[in-house]
C-alpha cells in the first residue's frame, strides 16, 4: 500500500519510472496533476532525465485542483506544472487542460466538467482517469477537499467549487467519487511537517478525514512516501 523512499529525489526517481510504465498501458493516457513541492520534485526529474521517454501525443494532462487565481500567480497548480514541467516537454496543446483559476469558480467547475466529460473515458457513469496524483495537507485534506468540507467526497457533481478554511480562498475540485473511480491513484507525501497525518490516515483511521475517504472503487491505491514522513508508520 505504501512505499517508503530516502528523500524527493528517489521518490521522484522511481514515480517517474512507474508513470512511464503506466502510460504504456494505455493508448489514450490522462492524469490529473496535483501541486505542491513533491509534484514540482517529480516534473523537474521528468524533465531533465524521461521527457523524450514518454509519448505527449497520448498523454492527457488535467488536474485535481485548482486555486482561484492567474496562471501566472505564484500559487497557480498549473503555473508551477508550466514552469517546471510544460515549458520543457513538447506536448499538443490540446493535451492540456487546465482549470482556468482566474475565472468565476462557479462557472469554471462547471465548464471543467464538460471538458474532463469530452476528453475523459468513462466508466461506472463517472469520468475514469488512469491516475490522480494527489498529495495531503497536514489537516488531511486532498486535493481541494478539506475536513470542514465532507460533503465533497460524495457528491454528484464531477467538479465543486471549494473553499480553504482559514484563508477563504475558493478553490476548483474533483469531487470524490471521481478520484475514488480512477485505475491508479496515488499520494505523494514527503517531510517531517507530514508525519504526524500520515500515521492518522495509515495507521489509526478514524475515518474522520478527507484522505481517509480515498480508496478506488476498482483500482490501485498506493501512497509515495520518504522516510522523514515515514517515521511513525
Amino acid at each position: 500500500m505504501y512505499s517508503i523512499y530516502k528523500d524527493s529525489l528517489e521518490l521522484a526517481f522511481y514515480f517517474s519510472e512507474n508513470l512511464l510504465k503506466l502510460s504504456h498501458e494505455s493508448e489514450k493516457f490522462n492524469i490529473a496533476l496535483s501541486g505542491g513541492n513533491t509534484p514540482k520534485f517529480i516534473f523537474q526529474k521528468i524533465a531533465a532525465d524521461y521527457k523524450n521517454k514518454f509519448d505527449w501525443n497520448r498523454i492527457h494532462l488535467f488536474w485535481g485542483d485548482e486555486r482561484c487565481v492567474p496562471p501566472d500567480d505564484d500559487e497557480s497548480n498549473f503555473g508551477m506544472t508550466k514552469k517546471y514541467l510544460l515549458n520543457q516537454i513538447t506536448i499538443p496543446e490540446h493535451n492540456v487542460h487546465r482549470i482556468k483559476g482566474e475565472k468565476d469558480p462557479v462557472t469554471e467547475a462547471e465548464r471543467y466538467t464538460e471538458e474532463i466529460k469530452s476528453n475523459a473515458k468513462f466508466k461506472n457513469g463517472l469520468p475514469r482517469f488512469d491516475l490522480v496524483m494527489l498529495g495531503l495537507g497536514e489537516d488531511g485534506h486532498t486535493a481541494s477537499i478539506f475536513p470542514n468540507q465532507m460533503s465533497l467526497i460524495n457528491s454528484e457533481k464531477i467538479c465543486e467549487v471549494a473553499v480553504h478554511p482559514s484563508s477563504g480562498q475558493k478553490r476548483v475540485t474533483l469531487t470524490g467519487r471521481v478520484i475514488n473511480n480512477a485505475s491508479v491513484i496515488t499520494f505523494l507525501v514527503t517531510g517531517d511537517s507530514k508525519k504526524e497525518i500520515l500515521k492518522k490516515v495509515l495507521v489509526d483511521k478514524n475515518k474522520t478525514l478527507p484522505a481517509e475517504f480515498i480508496q478506488p472503487v476498482s483500482g490501485e491505491l498506493n501512497f509515495y512516501v520518504d522516510e522523514a514522513a515515514a517515521e511513525y508508520l
